[in-house]
């Protein structure tokens, strides 16, 4: 079974700081896998290397079709505390394109299976938040079941990350996670979206372990 892949709305250009191409060079690559819509999510500011706050208030200048496909310009937001609270202000959220939340660790030590299961609940009634980043952290312990049930109340994705699944990656116990979630997600109809993360040209459009996540 192949799914086929138009999009990709979670990567990252040099200006998140530790990602590698430029935004020309990630939309070149785009184009060339016969992607038809990609999205740039910079990381926002309280992640060591990023850009400043002034970046995602011009980010309004930037054209939004480059070699033919069009780019979705947004911000990759750092959950910083149970309440949701986020490293953007609201009035700039608003005029981008898309929001993902996740969760760092240099951002949000990780707490309680419930202070951390609250931190995606309560960023998710937030309006401008569009999907959960990469929800699959075993760093990070959550209940699933009150977080599928929030992301169908509140329209929000929830995100199979294929950076999540590579044996190369740092993060834990994604696979069996994401099996948790997406159990949870077949019994609630609760969509899910692939994205691939990444940091790098090569990587954008890719969902090889997510394609066999999913197959499983």
């Amino acid at each position: 079974m192949k799914y086929n892949s138009v999009l990709d709305l979670h990567t990252h250009t040099i200006v998140s700081g530790h990602a590698y191409c430029t935004l020309r060079e990630m939309a070149k690559a785009a184009a060339d896998k016969g992607l038809e819509l990609l999205g740039i999510t910079e990381h926002a500011p309280k992640m060591p290397g990023t850009c400043h706050l002034f970046y995602f208030d011009n980010l309004r200048i930037v054209p939004r079709e480059l070699y033919g496909i069009e780019l979705v310009l947004g911000s990759e937001v750092n959950i910083l505390d149970a309440k949701g609270t986020v490293d953007l202000p609201q009035k700039t959220m608003e005029k981008l394109d898309i929001i993902i939340a996740s969760l760092h660790t240099p951002c949000m030590e990780p707490g309680s299976r419930q202070e951390n299961t609250e931190a995606y609940l309560n960023a998710m009634k937030n309006p401008c938040v569009n999907i959960i980043g990469h929800p699959d952290d075993g760093i990070y312990p959550l209940d699933y079941e009150p977080i599928v049930e929030a992301a169908r109340e509140t329209n929000t994705l929830l995100e199979v990350n294929n950076n999540s699944l590579n044996p190369m990656g740092a993060r834990k116990n994604t696979r069996g996670n994401l099996i948790t979630m997406l159990e949870l997600c077949k019994q609630y109809e609760q969509p899910v979206i692939m994205n691939s993360d990444a940091h790098v040209f090569a990587d954008v459009g890719r969902r090889d372990f997510s394609e066999e996540l999913i197959r499983d």
